[in-house]
């Protein structure tokens, strides 16, 4: 009895170095594991021509950047659904937000075509650059497309954009002179924001008025509000914000989400 009783203490060592040596190849295993995906990944990166800022965030950030680096590039890919690459793309430009610009200048530059251009002058407009943006478009209405509607609304967006109103109003006018079937809620509001900036406050508000009913947001109905306010008829912009606000009441919630900004604005109108 002794016997076995000392034999069974005797192995109690060598179980502790069996849990010691488990332990230490699941915490090998645990520190190499993000090294190996990161650089797995890295070989992807490089392999389909992706971005080689990637590279870097994951030589520097191996778990963090391989995660960001499936999200933005692999599983939007797998999945497909549109909330799945709208979630890529939004990780992807504040990784890095010039993306799209520098691969549509290139494009631009190769291909020179006006499907190239208006992709770089719309980026450009986007990041606030709308002096270049308007060089991009000039360049694009000629020959067949020298009065393309949307090419002349992209025209007008940037010379706004740019503190131009008074060659905004001109271009949009030209527009619809050229393309009087062409039918743009954007093309009517950025009319109406136009007038408005030159000082053409009453026939703004005429535009506004026009507009706020049927525009597809809020957007249209707060700017009329917020110019009736400032031309003194408080009255008139309360009713405006209130039944844009009922409106939204009964809308659908994703609606509401999306104009959250341009609704908060018209609550502080009433």
């Amino acid at each position: 009895m002794r016997g076995r009783i000392s034999a069974s203490r005797a192995d109690l060592p060598a179980g502790r170095d069996d849990r010691r040596m488990r332990y230490d190849s699941l915490l090998m295993l645990y520190l190499i594991l993000p090294y190996a995906l990161s650089l797995a990944l890295i070989i992807h990166c490089i392999k389909t021509g992706r971005n080689w800022i990637w590279v870097w965030v994951m030589l520097f950030l191996p778990l963090l950047g391989a995660l960001a680096y499936a999200a933005v590039e692999i599983l939007p890919e797998l999945f497909g659904s549109r909330t799945a690459q709208r979630a890529g793309r939004g990780l992807k430009q504040a990784m890095d937000p010039y993306g799209d610009l520098r691969r549509f200048e290139q494009e631009a530059a190769v291909t020179g075509n006006v499907a190239s251009r208006q992709r770089y002058a719309e980026e450009l407009v986007r990041h606030g650059r709308c002096a270049e943006a308007i060089t991009q478009y000039r360049q694009t209405l000629s020959g067949l497309y020298e009065h393309d509607p949307n090419l002349m609304l992209g025209l007008a967006r940037a010379q706004f954009g740019n503190g131009e109103a008074s060659a905004a109003r001109g271009t949009l006018e030209a527009l619809m002179q050229h393309n009087p079937q062409f039918n743009s809620p954007e093309r009517h509001l950025l009319y109406a924001r136009a007038l408005e900036q030159e000082g053409s406050l009453e026939r703004a508000l005429a535009e506004y008025r026009a507009l706020a009913p049927a525009y597809p947001g809020a957007e249209a109905a707060v700017r009329y509000a917020q110019l009736l306010e400032r031309q003194g008829e408080r009255e008139t912009a309360s009713k405006v914000a209130r039944e844009l606000l009922e409106r939204a009441r009964i809308a659908p919630a994703h609606y509401r989400r999306a104009q959250r900004t341009w609704l908060d604005a018209a609550s502080r109108l009433l």
